[in-house]
């Protein structure tokens, strides 16, 4: 049973997701009729759901919203804001009242009740149904207006029903209040004395109910034991029913029935995350133990024990992308998540704030989801609040009085990008740079780019409010996200447009287990590279340094490609090979090389995190340990091409301007790129 309740609590937070987004969305379309049918079907479902698991608390406060949205079903009522609100302010209390069943805290039940007593004024139902709503969880089929009809229901539940937590009298209470019932209790399968176990359940009943109500809502009374029970609804009179056609798309909580009719075999289970962690920590162990077979295997040069290393290769390889595959999770859960908190800060700070939503269903590691939510709710309250403008100040500024925020995500490379977009004022440069000299972050005559000043942005206390509010002003919102982001080895890139807006950009990994990398080697060091962002490997002859003219050029097949020899970057006091190759890969800033003594080849990464100690090298993003029991560290392409350019830029900012251009420059020829492109980071 506690198996149950606890499935119950999972599914019931789905369903509470999914009813705060279609509120939200209805308070925009108001007419929609879809929206509330969704709502509805999202209620019904948690109280019927938690009457029978035992939940009574819950099962009784979700009637009363219930009702509501039956009404407006009917249309006896129609969507207000108030309404909204105060269906927002329930799902709310129903989240606290499954915390406090969890053992998370305790619930206020006199919110219950003033969330009940206001709704009960709001659309003007009598004090008894409400009182009656409070009391006692009455049947979640609604009953429906027209003549009535005389059926009959078959209903034999299964052995185990009531070790599923099922109570048929329940059940038959649900219809009794539908219309007018007639109950005869099959006992012929109840076995001798000596052979009952009182767990089981023996009976079964054949009901004559008399309803305006049709087969699809009785048939919703059995939804949660439909699958674990023999079940027929019919009419007396003999005419034909209808087949079930629904209305709206499926909701979660809804899936037992959905699943009769998708396709035969399809099947899903819950797992916990802990334990799905857990098979992903013993896969990458296992990639680490395979590897090291395939060292000694090599070593040995014995054909029996080269054939099953190369076996146990391919299984591991099999097994790492499947055991990866299930860890990853589309983001629009994440995404929807945040209409509420736009929809809330609109109306405390007295702004018409749009919420748009692109590349929702790309998908990304559930452990990396799971801490992107705190980035990106300060990231949001920071341009709700800084960024957007007052109604009358956009239209001052020529702007529609509603603002919009965008929320973006696609893939690129072993990297996901997660655009944050508003149309606001964007940065005021002065002012942060005069802000960033009071609080001694930067010297008062110091030359710094606009990028540069923007970025004190997510210094830690930094703050351009002139007062403390509760939504901003303390200094700590964009220093949650910096760190947030960079714990997850990501970055951060700030695109202001004055006047027009401000982009943030996270640069996020796929996944934080297990990735397939490029192993180089620079002298007796070992170094991995993301395959996906990896294109080709080149000889960097002697004439290509030559032609070069001491910048550090490569010439790939008619194109000049900048480089950063990784010797030169470390400081590694090695003496240079005669032949060196260029590990050419995909930056944001185009093509740019790693030259290193030799590439040698793909390489499974099992990803581990550095000690503390290491946390500011923002260039490596963690290390992993090879066949021979070396360390390799990985290395993070963009940043060091990052570093790179702004290191130039430092010296020579018309260098660092057009190397930030680098795209854009792939088909110029080689005199004009000679004099515009120079890396050397040394």
């Amino acid at each position: 049973m506690i198996d149950h309740r606890q499935a119950f609590q999972d599914e019931a937070r789905e369903l509470l997701s999914e009813l705060e987004s279609t509120l939200l969305e209805l308070d925009e379309k108001r007419e929609d009729n879809e929206l509330v049918g969704r709502a509805f079907r999202a209620l019904h479902t948690i109280k019927g759901s938690g009457a029978m698991f035992g939940f009574l608390d819950i099962a009784a406060f979700t009637h009363g919203l219930e009702n509501a949205f039956d009404r407006l079903r009917k249309g006896q009522l129609t969507v207000s804001q108030d309404l909204i609100g105060l269906s927002l302010n329930a799902a709310d209390q129903i989240k606290k009242m499954l915390d406090a069943a969890a053992g998370l805290g305790a619930a206020d039940l006199t919110r219950s009740e003033a969330i009940l007593t206001e709704l009960r004024f709001l659309i003007g139902a009598p004090e008894t149904e409400m009182a009656a709503a409070a009391a006692t969880p009455p049947p979640p089929a609604p009953v429906q207006s027209g003549p009535a009809r005389e059926w009959r229901i078959r209903f034999r539940p299964s052995r185990e029903a009531l070790l599923n937590g099922t109570n048929p009298l329940r059940l038959i209470d649900e219809l009794r209040q539908m219309g007018d019932l007639r109950v005869t209790v099959d006992a012929s399968a109840i076995p001798p004395l000596s052979e009952i176990n009182p767990e089981h359940c023996y009976l079964a009943w054949e009901l004559m109910l008399t309803t305006p109500s049709d087969a699809n809502s009785i048939r919703d009374v059995f939804v949660f034991v439909e699958n674990d029970c023999e079940l027929t609804i019919e009419p007396t009179d003999g005419a034909a029913v209808e087949p079930e056609t629904p209305a709206a798309p499926v909701q979660p909580a809804e899936s037992r029935r959905a699943a009769q009719a998708a396709a035969a075999g399809a099947s899903s289970i819950r797992v916990s995350a802990e334990k799905l962690d857990q098979l992903v920590n013993l896969v990458g162990e296992l990639v680490t133990v395979q590897a090291r077979l395939s060292e000694v295997a090599a070593r040995r040069e014995d054909a029996e024990v080269l054939a099953v290393s190369e076996q146990v290769e391919h299984l591991t390889s099999a097994l790492r992308e499947n055991s990866m595959s299930i860890r990853m999770l589309p983001l629009r859960a994440t995404f929807e998540r945040f209409r509420r908190l736009v929809h809330d800060l609109g109306a405390d700070l007295e702004k018409q704030v749009e919420l748009t939503l692109e590349g929702a269903d790309t998908e990304l590691d559930k452990t990396v989801i799971d801490q992107l939510n705190d980035p990106l709710v300060h990231i949001i309250r920071n341009s709700m609040d800084h960024g957007i403008e007052t109604k009358e100040a956009r239209r001052a500024a020529g702007k529609p009085p509603m603002a919009n925020i965008h929320i973006s995500a696609q893939h690129s490379g072993a990297n996901v990008l997660i655009r944050v977009s508003d149309d606001g004022r964007g940065v005021d440069v002065e002012k942060v740079r005069k802000r960033g000299i009071e609080q001694g972050l930067i010297q008062a005559g110091a030359q710094l780019s606009e990028t540069e000043i923007v970025s004190l942005i997510f210094a830690p206390g930094f703050s351009t409010a002139a007062k403390v509010t509760d939504v901003s002003g303390r200094g700590v919102g964009m220093d949650v996200v910096r760190r947030n982001v960079e714990a997850l080895r990501g970055s951060i890139e700030v695109d202001n447009k004055p006047g027009t807006g401000l982009t943030v950009t996270l640069r996020l990994p796929l996944t934080l287990a297990i990735i397939d990398g490029l192993l180089v080697r620079v002298d007796d060091d070992y170094f991995i590279l993301p395959l996906a962002n990896s294109l080709e490997c080149v000889e960097l002859t002697t004439s290509d340094i030559e032609d070069a003219h001491g910048n550090h050029l490569a010439n790939v097949r008619g194109q000049l490609v900048p480089y950063i020899r990784l010797r030169e970057y470390f400081q590694m006091a090695t003496q240079k090979p005669e032949r060196e190759q260029v590990m050419v890969v995909e930056t944001e800033h185009g093509r740019y090389g790693f030259v290193v003594d030799q590439v040698l080849g793909d390489h499974q990464t099992v990803i581990k995190n550095l000690g503390r100690i290491y946390r500011n090298v923002s260039v490596v993003s963690g290390a992993t340990i090879l066949g021979n029991g070396t360390v390799a560290l990985i290395l993070d392409p963009h940043r060091l091409v990052q570093n790179a350019i702004r290191a130039v830029s430092h010296n020579n900012p018309v260098v660092g301007r057009k190397n930030g251009r680098a795209r854009d420059r792939r088909n110029q020829n080689k005199s004009n790129t000679r004099k515009e492109v120079t890396i050397d980071a040394t």
